[in-house]
């Protein structure tokens, strides 16, 4: 469950690269040949010269994710996403370094694939879902993620231009905010039945959202990243301390009483204006080999949450490239 790989081809003829599939970032990247990093050298390499539709470009490209660090060059060439779907002269990153937080065992994948938009994408280079609306290779201009625990099948699915219309009347439609990621606005995040809102700040634009404009409120708002390469929820250390506090977990290691699972209660998260809800196993992990439990959650920033692995466990997500939306709906068992 720390994080879900598929797998690529890139160059003609295809050379296959395992990459995370990254809501979170806009950028390809898989290890070059001449990377002598250690992550690259336990991992496959892009041989150039051996694809005949490789373009090699100028420019050079540095990446800080919240963990980790690549730096390479960037080319262009045909990248083949489940077999089919084939995107032509698609700008990616060959690494020529990569820090270790890259290496094995750590990180079986080799790469990484961003799903998120052009704006948000390092190096002016268009992000593969703006290729894949402009060269017009969806059925719709959309793509839908079920993330499954390690308990139930462990793996997960992506669908590229078609989503799973059992799903259809149960989605919440959510608007995205700004044009990098796949960002909403957060109102609130409440615990059971009780009146409380545990965002942080939250207070400040409601007292005010009677003399804001729509558009100022959405600004003003905190906001929320669907991130499928986070493997937890992060959001601010007030806002998470006082949740952790509620239901008896310590503030700054996470961790509570495994027998206090069964009495806990679902906390809500308000997305985009509308609510949705994570049961006591989704934001408790329970380890049976330690005994240990501990909350899904760590502190980062005071602005901005991104809602990781945990929260899309629980969601099944599709997000509409064309039209900036992101739909929502809870896993079916």
């Amino acid at each position: 469950d720390y994080y879900y790989y598929g797998y690529i081809g890139v160059g003609n003829p295809p050379q296959k690269f395992s990459v995370v599939f990254d809501t979170g970032s806009s950028n390809i990247w898989v290890p070059g040949e001449a990377c002598a990093s250690d992550a690259c050298t336990e991992h496959r390499r892009f041989d150039h010269a051996a694809s005949t539709t490789f373009q090699t470009g100028a420019q050079k490209i540095q990446i800080q994710y919240g963990t980790g660090f690549i730096a390479g060059d960037i080319g262009a060439d045909t990248v083949q996403v489940a077999g089919s779907l084939v995107l032509h002269n698609q700008s990616f990153a060959m690494t020529s370094l990569e820090d270790k937080t890259f290496e094995m065992p750590r990180s079986q994948f080799d790469g990484l694939f961003g799903l998120g938009f052009t704006g948000g994408a390092e190096g002016h280079v268009r992000s593969p879902v703006d290729t894949m609306l402009q060269q017009n290779i969806l059925g719709e201009p959309l793509f839908g993620i079920k993330l499954f625990r390690g308990s139930q099948r462990g793996n997960g699915e992506i669908t590229f231009g078609s989503y799973d219309h059992a799903y259809a009347k149960s989605l919440e439609w959510i608007d995205v905010y700004g044009d990098i990621f796949w960002a909403t606005t957060m109102e609130g995040i409440f615990y059971g039945d009780e009146p409380q809102n545990y965002l942080y700040g939250a207070d400040k634009v409601s007292a005010a959202s009677g003399a804001l404009s729509a558009e100022e409120k959405a600004r003003a708002s905190r906001k929320a990243l669907l991130d499928t390469g986070s493997s937890l929820i992060y959001g601010d250390p007030f806002s998470l301390a006082a949740m952790s506090t509620r239901i008896g977990a310590n503030p700054l290691s996470g961790e509570l009483p495994c027998s206090a699972l069964a009495s806990l209660k679902p906390f809500h998260f308000v997305l985009g204006g509308k609510r949705f809800s994570m049961a006591p196993e989704e934001y408790v992990f329970h380890d049976p080999a330690t005994g240990i439990c501990e909350v899904q959650w760590m502190p980062v920033s005071e602005y901005l949450w991104i809602m990781g692995i945990p929260f899309l466990q629980s969601h099944y997500s599709v997000y509409d490239i064309k039209d900036r939306r992101i739909g929502l709906a809870r896993m079916k068992q």
